[in-house]
């Protein structure tokens, strides 16, 4: 039978107890297909559990990572219905689906007027670009390595004031568009931009929309994003630590002034990094 408890310590005691003694604490007992996480499912929400190691987990049809310690992450995006059902299987024995409460959140709108018009509209060439674009950012945030990182406490990637929160609606020059799926912190240019967490450098490039822009993989599917950089210090493949300078806060891409966009992704699923971030 799969029992679930909610995670209630501090993220850095649960750094500790994850990877120094939860695994044989949860060998001594196999049979139990115990999942545990911090936190509750929310929409935007990332999850970092763990479980007997060895046991199989599957999130609404996708296949999660367990690293051999029992470790995990989940993520649900935005707009995320009420429910989401978890199949767990324990070792040698039978799934079991779980069906997890997703609490609903509300969203606040923005209105940025001002822009280009090119930048609202783009004409043909440069949506070719995009697309090119978006295709390169999809497969950067498909990363799904064993990296152990994910499970650490998440770092501010720059200081400054909070100009742009996750989940909003933005109305552009009076044209609605998506979501903002990130955290924007507004400072001058060449601001210090470092790692919100150890990872690997997946993707470097200057793009349409974001500008200058690095993504991080932080292991089993979580990554971030920096984007409207001045400056790109680290290049693809190169391994950073956490709080390692990585770029330089900048005004490019579509923007109305210099800041950091930061981003947290499970996989292609954008999520809320503000929760995660020290007070």
């Amino acid at each position: 039978m799969t029992r679930t408890v909610l995670f209630r310590e501090s993220r850095p005691a649960l750094g500790r107890r994850l990877l120094l003694g939860a695994p044989a604490l949860l060998l001594a007992r196999p049979a139990a297909a115990t999942v545990e996480w911090r936190g509750e499912p929310a929409q935007g929400a990332l999850l970092i559990g763990r479980t007997v190691p060895g046991t199989r987990l599957v999130l609404e049809g996708r296949a999660v990572r367990v690293s051999p310690a029992g470790l995990f992450a989940l993520g649900f995006g935005r707009d995320h219905g009420p429910t989401a059902t978890l199949s767990v299987t324990p070792p040698g024995g039978r799934a079991e689906d779980q069906a997890l409460a997703v609490r609903p959140r509300e969203w606040d709108v923005q209105h940025i007027t001002g822009l280009p018009p090119a930048q609202v509209t783009p004409d043909e060439s440069a949506l070719r670009r995009i697309m090119a674009e978006r295709a390169r950012l999809a497969a950067a945030r498909s990363t799904d390595s064993p990296l152990p990182h994910f499970a650490d406490p998440l770092a501010w990637p720059a200081r400054g004031r909070i100009s742009g929160i996750f989940g909003s609606q933005r109305i552009l020059n009076g044209q609605p568009r998506q979501p903002h799926y990130g955290l924007d912190v507004a400072g001058p240019v060449g601001s210090p931009v470092s790692a919100a967490l150890a990872g690997r450098v997946v993707l470097s490039g200057e793009f349409f929309f974001f500008g200058n822009l690095l993504v991080l993989d932080h292991g089993h599917g979580v990554n971030t994003l920096y984007a409207h950089l001045s400056e790109r210090l680290v290049g693809e493949g190169e391994e950073v630590g956490r709080g390692h300078l990585i770029a330089k806060m900048g005004a490019t891409g579509r923007v109305t002034g210099p800041h950091l966009h930061f981003s947290l992704s499970w996989y292609q699923t954008f999520l809320d990094p503000q929760p995660l971030l020290p007070s």
